[in-house]
């Protein structure tokens, strides 16, 4: 198997086409990156950005640049020796304009007759035989419909009329009640949706590539690609949508022979990969809450912990209700993440995904026959009530401490949904009967409920924590982010090095990343976030006075979007108001996506303005940020070289070889400028002076050096040792080497307590050898080497012996 060294992820998008990326890639060579990165380049929904909403699976779409397009990249790449890593989305098609999607199209026109019928999962019982479409405002619209040849249009949408159902003299109403799908108003989906999806949203349906046909249908171009030499890898979006990501991923493995593969998996604190995986690893959550919690100052928990509980408090909720005092979700003077976090959750099992719970609750009676629990055709007693067996599941999800597990595959889960089950019905005795009675039918993979499940509690995790929960926590905005704990402050280097050597020794070509496209806040800003952890009595101090100049009713709410803003700065009005009401809304604490607040939007728009355009709130934030800015910068250096130069393999997302301060989607996706970072590199090339800390060029000299490194000289990136220092400030040292002859990794923490504490002094690390700093040029000697020499220009240093 070919691996890459690291990769880049581009954006391909209708702005920024295949071609756009093959002329890219002398860029991306000179920067050192080992291979091409493409988000999905599958035909999507006309005009997506993003492309995760694929219509058709079956060709490159022409919009991205096409077939030509991928087969002028990957000669580009292949001839400058770079790999081709293509993301790809097995789980779901984007339905949202039906007509472009053939399968969908297909299916609504033909119903069950439908050729693709088999491809969808869709509970057909539910529907009375038919699709539930959520498309109306209210039935009114129906009155609204118009008919045109063999389409119906609700409003500018088209939809197909099954043959033979229509005739001159019909009203356009009677044709809609006679086709294989009805239409039923949004608002309905939440209790009523009859067919799989991705997480709550409705316009990407679920595929069943379970079935065999299903998955060479949708995967017949990915095979060409491969047959054709075009990709040498691939990046599996959400395999826990899946029935079997397990079973999925070996016959991947089968058509892509063998290739490289990640998938983005999410895993909790204490959990691991289970070895039954047949690909290399992750796209890097993981390592990536790993990195940001070293360089977390422990020391500030307990005042952050405080500061957002007395904002919680000073919160003018009812009692009782989620974020007030007297919810349960205060601990210990700070706030009881878990609580807050099933607290979320329940929301979500009660309402947006209440549809998928009932469709769980319908498949017991199949399942309690299949294990011989039916007497004289009547299910036993813990199961008599419909709505008591939806909310015992709804419990046991919400219990539930991962996304999902893996049965039949993996030893030892049966304990895990026991386990769950006792939590479960210790937080509802009035339902413990019931849960119990349904744990071991949710460990029986020959049933639907226990398939059906694992797929549930992903999207009850990934809706309720990391979309819900993560914007109802604001003691630290950089431990809210996709894949981690926040319930976990900070890690020692201690359980760092041992968690690095872990990961060389099981996945040494696992991925890693700082930022994706999907990430909360870009890796600089959670780098100069992070900082507050050091300054956390100064945060306290000012906090209120960004509050006084604008208030909110959810201070917080408002604790977040300061730090945002924070984070983030400079930054324009428009681009934090995005963050600010997509935090709120998902935190639908206040606000919604289906029910805004106006007076409370209002407020929180005040508030970012205030930041910007009012001179006294600006000077406080301009500042503060000039204050945390240099630590901001060291705490970012750092970061990104433990990264690149630590085990597995890194990722450097679209762009952030400069400073990138991105917030969450649509922000850190905007256009790159590549060419500024293209005259930059070639500066660097040129020049002999090493860029100041906080510069754009130092991301870039650090980014460039280290991959160039792991692409010409992988020898020097194999095995790890923890490297100790020596002296008063040892703990601010992040050492270790890649092997016994490796490179040594010399990285900064808490950079702020190391100021205070007057520097370096005499603190040093031994070398044994004789090394090159990749980033100075310096030459060390062996022996002791003093932290406040090889540390005096950055904060970070990479050492490599000297080619002979």
């Amino acid at each position: 198997m070919r691996y890459p060294t690291s990769t880049y992820r581009l954006q391909i998008r209708p702005g920024f086409t295949l071609d756009d990326a093959a002329r890219l890639v002398p860029y991306l060579h000179r920067l050192g990156a080992g291979w091409v990165y493409l988000s999905p380049i599958l035909t999507a929904v006309r005009g997506s950005e993003h492309g995760y909403d694929v219509a058709d699976p079956t060709r490159v779409d022409p919009e991205r640049g096409g077939e030509d397009g991928l087969a002028r990249l990957a000669a580009a790449a292949h001839e400058a020796g770079m790999g081709v890593l293509v993301d790809i989305v097995p789980n779901h098609l984007g339905v949202d304009v039906p007509e472009q999607n053939p399968w969908w199209w297909s299916l609504l026109r033909e119903g069950r007759d439908s050729r693709f019928a088999e491809a969808f999962d869709v509970d057909w019982a539910a529907g009375d035989g038919k699709i539930l479409l959520p498309l109306l405002g209210s039935e009114a619209d129906l009155d609204g419909l118009r008919l045109e040849g063999d389409r119906l249009y609700l409003g500018e949408m088209p939809l197909p009329v099954a043959e033979g159902s229509a005739s001159p003299d019909d009203s356009p109403r009677d044709v809609a009640g006679r086709q294989h799908y009805e239409l039923i108003p949004w608002r309905e989906a939440d209790t009523r949706l009859n067919y799989r999806r991705f997480f709550t949203v409705t316009s990407l349906a679920g595929v069943r590539v379970e079935v065999p046909w299903v998955f060479h249908a949708a995967h017949a171009e990915v095979r060409r690609w491969f047959d054709e030499g075009l990709a040498d890898g691939l990046r599996i979006d959400h395999p826990d949508g899946l029935a079997d990501p397990i079973e999925y991923l070996g016959r991947l493995r089968e058509l892509t022979r063998n290739s490289y593969t990640v998938i983005e998996k999410i895993l909790e604190a204490d959990e691991r990969l289970p070895s039954e995986f047949p690909c290399e690893g992750t796209t890097g959550y993981d390592a990536l809450g790993l990195i940001d919690r070293l360089f977390i100052d422990t020391a500030g928990e307990a005042r952050l912990n405080e500061v957002e509980a007395t904002l919680r408090r000073r919160s003018p909720r009812p009692a009782g209700s989620p974020g007030s005092a007297g919810s349960g979700e205060e601990a210990g003077g700070g706030v009881d993440v878990e609580a807050v976090e099933r607290t979320a959750k329940r929301m979500i099992t009660s309402g947006p995904l209440r549809a998928e719970i009932l469709r769980l609750a319908r498949l017991v009676p199949a399942a309690a026959d299949a294990h011989n629990l039916t007497e004289a055709g009547a299910l036993p007693r813990p199961f008599a009530s419909e709505d008591d067996v939806a909310d015992a599941l709804a419990e046991i999800a919400v219990a539930f401490p991962v996304y999902r597990t893996y049965f039949p595959h993996v030893p030892g889960e049966a304990e895990l949904v026991d386990q769950t089950c006792r939590q479960a019905a210790g937080e509802r005795p009035d339902l413990a009967e019931t849960i119990m009675a349904l744990a071991p039918l949710l460990t029986d993979p020959a049933t639907e409920l226990c398939v059906r499940f694992q797929q549930t509690t992903g999207m009850i995790m990934a809706k309720g924590v990391e979309d819900t929960a993560f914007y109802r926590l604001s003691r630290l905005g950089t431990l809210t982010e996709v894949g981690t704990d926040p319930g976990r402050f900070s890690i020692g280097l201690d359980e760092f090095h041992a968690r690095m050597s872990e990961r060389e020794a099981s996945i040494p070509h696992s991925m890693t990343a700082l930022t994706t496209h999907d990430t909360k806040r870009s890796e600089d800003a959670r780098a100069r976030i992070s900082v507050l952890a050091e300054m956390a009595d100064e945060w306290a101090q000012l906090l209120p006075r960004l509050l006084e100049r604008a208030e909110l009713p959810d201070g917080s709410l408002a604790n977040l979007v300061w730090q945002a803003i924070v984070g983030a700065w400079p930054a324009d009005a428009e681009r934090l108001t995005g963050y600010a009401l997509k935090a709120a809304r998902e935190g639908a604490l206040d606000t919604t996506w289906t029910e805004p607040n106006a007076d409370f939007e209002d407020k929180l728009e005040a508030l970012v303005h205030s930041a910007v355009s009012d001179p006294e709130t600006r000077s406080l934030v301009e500042d503060f940020v000039a204050r945390i800015k240099p630590y901001g910068a060291s705490n970012a250096l750092s970061a990104k070289l433990v990264q690149l130069a630590g085990p597995g393999v890194p990722d450097v997302y679209q762009g952030t070889e400069f400073w990138d301060r991105s917030l969450t989607d649509p922000d850190n996706r905007r256009p790159v400028d590549f060419e500024a970072r293209d005259a930059a590199l070639s500066a660097l090339d040129v020049g002999s002076l090493v860029p100041l800390p906080t510069a754009e060029e130092a991301k870039l000299l650090v980014v460039s050096r280290a991959l160039r490194l792991r692409r010409d000289r992988p020898e020097l990136f194999e095995g790890y040792v923890p490297l100790k220092a020596n002296g008063p400030a040892a703990a601010h040292l992040v050492g270790f080497r890649r092997g016994v002859r490796g490179a040594v990794v010399l990285a900064t923490r808490l950079p702020a307590g190391l100021e205070r504490r007057g520097g370096w002094g005499d603190t040093s690390v031994v070398l044994p050898r004789p090394t090159l700093n990749a980033f100075t040029g310096a030459v060390h000697e062996a022996g002791q080497l003093p932290l406040a020499k090889v540390l005096a220009e950055l904060p970070v240093a990479l050492l490599v012996p000297e080619e002979k």
